[in-house]
């Protein structure tokens, strides 16, 4: 059985496309493997950088509060050693309320989540001309406890 496995991939790889992508992917055919996916590459490699190094693309606050924590100063200080690192990179920081929030009150604290995250991260040296803040109101509320600010790589 492994010589005729062994014969059926030689076989193969003489009629495959020099191309080492596909040759992999006619080899996993014929072992019954699933293809392995695509490396990431340009923004998502990236996205993925910056999810490793920082830990979490979310800031969390408190209640119906704008205030950062501690916790939330320390995932921002990751987050603008990295941004500092890739100037090249622009961010959209998307403030976020909760459901029980009024239209109006859930843009106001939404803004000031963003603006706060902002502030802060202009505060640690990365520059200004880097980062928007965004308010989403109610539009995108996950449900009670979605007091948080949300770091979007843009480009």
């Amino acid at each position: 059985m492994m010589r005729a496995l062994l014969l059926l991939m030689g076989g193969v790889a003489l009629v495959a496309p020099t191309n080492a992508s596909a040759q992999r992917h006619i080899v996993n055919r014929v072992l019954g493997r699933a293809p392995a996916p695509p490396p990431l590459a340009g923004i998502d490699a990236l996205r993925g950088d910056f999810l490793a190094r920082s830990g979490t693309d979310t800031i969390l606050f408190g209640g119906d509060s704008a205030l950062l924590g501690l916790p939330a100063r320390t995932t921002l200080a990751a987050q603008a050693q990295w941004l500092r690192q890739h100037p090249e990179i622009v961010v959209r920081i998307e403030g976020h309320a909760d459901l029980v929030d009024t239209r109006e009150h859930a843009l106001a604290v939404g803004a000031r989540r963003a603006q706060e995250v902002r502030d802060y991260l202009v505060l640690l040296g990365v520059p200004a001309a880097q980062l928007s803040a965004v308010t989403m109101g109610k539009e995108r509320a996950a449900g009670p406890g979605n007091a948080r600010a949300v770091i979007i790589l843009v480009r």
